[in-house]
């Protein structure tokens, strides 16, 4: 089943039943919903618990935690760079797997859910979106995959990170961009005044410090000092502690580090 917690006015950090989080952004005329979850109840009768007003859904980025939800809404957006991507995590290969993850896990997936059709996903545009009250700004951030997009809501100086800052983010998907380039992609978010920031796999409330102890620390040095991890990819996977209580782990061999060593 969903919960969910009103983190501040009008911002609705919602758990889905595997875990993974959504965020609901009720202004005074729309909503938005980012992310939709694995999809394995009905995301939308949820959020219509919630608010009475139209809602339009944004995916951060195409992946199945993210996406695979999208079922149950007649439309979907995310940025262009992520279409490709949507098709391969949405499959029914994939749903497949997240029904035997559930059964494993003691959550029962719907007889329909590895058949259920998926809206086409809609190309989302950089920039505003005003939600009467309440805006959020999609803000392109390429690094957890080449299309993945951030969240700033300037009333609440708040910043919706989606996997592209967790304490513990993911960079070694075959999808993903090197280390370097993500973190030249993150430190620009620094650059806007948010105060809190709630990511996708945690229902915390994080302080902006958190999230610039993870950005500042991703040095070179803490890259070469990562640690090798198998996590049963065929790439070259260590795992760098960029702050206290954080992981960042990542495909080493897409490194210029690396590079420079051969």
């Amino acid at each position: 089943m969903f919960t969910s917690c009103e983190v501040t006015p009008g911002v609705f950090h919602i758990r889905d039943p595997l875990g993974v989080y959504m965020t609901l952004l009720a202004g005074s005329e729309r909503a938005l919903l980012v992310d939709t979850g694995y999809g394995l109840e009905d995301a939308a009768a949820y959020v219509r618990s919630l608010t009475a007003l139209p809602v339009s859904v944004l995916l951060t980025h195409a992946h199945h935690d993210h996406a695979l939800g999208a079922q149950h809404f007649p439309s979907v957006s995310l940025l262009p760079p992520d279409l490709a991507l949507y098709d391969l995590y949405t499959s029914p290969v994939r749903r497949e797997a997240v029904a035997r993850q559930a059964q494993a896990a003691g959550v029962t997936a719907a007889d329909s859910y590895a058949a259920a059709a998926y809206p086409a996903p809609q190309a989302a545009q950089a920039g505003d979106i005003d939600l009467g009250g309440m805006t959020a700004q999609v803000i392109p951030c390429p690094g957890h995959t080449p299309g993945s997009a951030v969240v700033y809501v300037p009333e609440r100086r708040l910043l919706l990170t989606g996997d592209d800052w967790n304490p513990c983010t993911w960079l070694f998907f075959p999808e993903a961009l090197s280390a370097e380039d993500y973190r030249r992609n993150v430190r620009a978010l620094l650059d806007l005044p948010f105060e809190r920031a709630l990511c996708s796999h945690r229902g915390d409330l994080y302080p902006r410090s958190a999230v610039e102890a993870f950005i500042t620390g991703l040095t070179d040095d803490a890259l070469r000092a990562a640690r090798r991890v198998d996590l049963g990819h065929p790439v070259d996977t260590r795992e760098a502690a960029p702050a206290e209580g954080q992981v960042f782990v990542f495909d080493y061999s897409k490194t210029a580090l690396q590079r420079e060593e051969e």
